[in-house]
């Protein structure tokens, strides 16, 4: 599992980039990747998993995420129900802060792209009213749109209808300075997910200590080891779910043991058990 740069260039006359696409999922790039702008994702309708930072999650009937400067995060399109569609707005963080955030008005607009670093998940009619304002911006001038995305930011910065998505913050310099040790662990668990991992191994893989590598990997990524694995595998287990595969059999397929546990993980990560997820999109 590689943690990517991407570069964004902004459209043809504007000052950021607003992308709408609709696809089908096997031909969706969802690589774990990063980048230096602030990103709007807005996927309009049916099911898939937010990746976000270190927090892993599922979505129902469409997202709307903020995603902060430099933090890690996979496309949408991952697990998601076909076709995938979504609007994404990729901006700058000087393209708003530079004419307009020194304004007593964007205080709230401020404080939002604080809140950004952690990842922001948004509900209810703020969701609803910023999909609308997105759809509508497809059809504007540059002009025209740029206002309108400042209104969107301002919906955002004024909802109480969100939820931040990691407790702490993740940042791709974190990531750079440790990325050759960091590649071969979370290549490794990419590979060997389905079967025992011993932390010994990869203390070895990492060459260090046990205690130094349990240190390293949490400071690193602000997660245990065993939490990262075990966020990993119910990753794979919710595609293998919408399979037809039965519980037990997704729950060896993954590395788990143990059903029990296997269910406890599965409702600690998602708030749902492996039954309820597999019934939702049965």
């Amino acid at each position: 599992m590689k943690v990517e740069f991407e570069i964004v260039k902004p459209d043809k006359e504007s000052s950021f980039r607003l992308l709408h696409q609709k696809v089908f999922t096997k031909d969706f790039v969802w690589q774990y990747h990063y980048h230096p702008e602030v990103e709007i994702t807005c996927v309009l309708a049916g099911s898939g998993t937010r990746h976000v930072g270190n927090h892993i999650s599922n979505y129902d009937n469409g997202d709307l995420v903020l995603i902060g400067p430099n933090l890690p995060h996979s496309g949408f399109g991952l697990h998601a129900t076909n076709p995938h569609e979504e609007i994404v707005v990729q901006v700058k963080e000087e393209v708003i802060k530079q004419p307009l955030l020194h304004l007593k008005e964007m205080d709230m607009i401020g404080l939002l792209l604080e809140k950004a670093k952690y990842g922001i998940v948004f509900t209810g009619e703020t969701k609803k009213a910023v999909t609308e304002r997105l759809i509508s911006m497809l059809q504007l001038p540059s002009f025209e749109r740029y206002i309108e995305l400042i209104k969107v930011m301002q919906l955002l910065a004024v909802s109480e209808e969100y939820t931040l998505l990691n407790e702490q913050v993740l940042l791709s310099a974190v990531i750079n300075k440790h990325k050759a040790r960091l590649q071969k662990i979370l290549t490794y668990v990419e590979n060997h997910y389905a079967e025992q991992i011993d932390i010994l191994d990869m203390a070895r893989l990492a060459a260090l200590s046990v205690p130094s590598f349990c240190n390293f990997f949490k400071r690193t990524t602000h997660v245990t080891f065993t939490d990262f694995v075990n966020r990993y595998r119910i990753q794979k287990a919710c595609l293998l779910l919408q399979e037809d595969k039965t519980i037990a059999e997704v729950c060896f397929e993954t590395g788990f043991n143990n059903v029990t546990y296997f269910n406890k993980v599965f409702k600690t990560v998602l708030n749902k058990t492996p039954s309820e997820f597999k019934k939702e999109r049965s």
